[in-house]
């Protein structure tokens, strides 16, 4: 319990802070990322469990990436973080789930995913800003990846790069977990700071 209000109140706090640094008011950050101010205030004072696709819209809007509003202060020069150190962002159900390893620093960041798919079950994600370029990396089983309406079977031992700024939906496929590994890679600017 203790670890969830810290991480609430991180998320506050950075929420808060690219809020502040972009010069946008609550109104505006919600009428921009499709999220009540309600919401948008109780977020600012760490309560409430805003949800995956309010994450990424909001992380979006303000032009950070999704870990930038969830991680704290760096801690070090090297960062080893372990998949069950780190709560799944989004749980399917029949047990998909992805988890946010860590985001890379610098002018221009990379959010490194992990990714399970179990077979038929589907992630749609609304189009990213502008320059946002995602790969996926198959370790096993099979997925298919949906850009624009188009179906890519995607297998183990492959890998998929596309531009995020369309709608885009990832699909597991086969009769097996599918194992992947996603990286999205934010255009250069402010995104890697809150």
């Amino acid at each position: 319990m203790a670890e969830t209000e810290a991480a609430l109140r991180t998320l506050a706090h950075n929420v808060r802070a690219a809020r502040t640094r972009a010069g946008l008011s609550l109104d505006e950050l919600g009428r921009r990322a499709k999220v009540s101010k309600g919401a948008l205030v109780g977020l600012e004072k760490a309560q409430g469990n805003p949800n995956f696709a309010t994450l990424v819209r909001l992380a979006d809007t303000l032009g950070v990436s999704v870990s930038a509003l969830l991680e704290g202060p760096a801690e070090g020069r090297v960062r080893v973080v372990a998949a069950d150190a780190v709560m799944p962002l989004w749980v399917g159900e029949h047990g998909s789930e992805a988890r946010l390893m860590l985001t890379t620093s610098g002018p221009a960041p990379v959010e490194v995913w992990r990714w399970c798919l179990e077979p038929g079950e589907e992630y749609p994600s609304h189009p990213h800003q502008a320059g946002v370029v995602e790969t996926v990396s198959v370790s096993s089983g099979q997925m298919v990846l949906i850009v624009d309406g188009a179906e890519h079977p995607v297998e183990a031992g492959q890998t998929a790069c596309f531009d995020g700024d369309t709608a885009h939906t990832y699909r597991g496929a086969g009769d097996k977990t599918c194992q992947l590994i996603m990286t999205v890679h934010l255009p250069p600017g402010p995104a890697g700071s809150v």
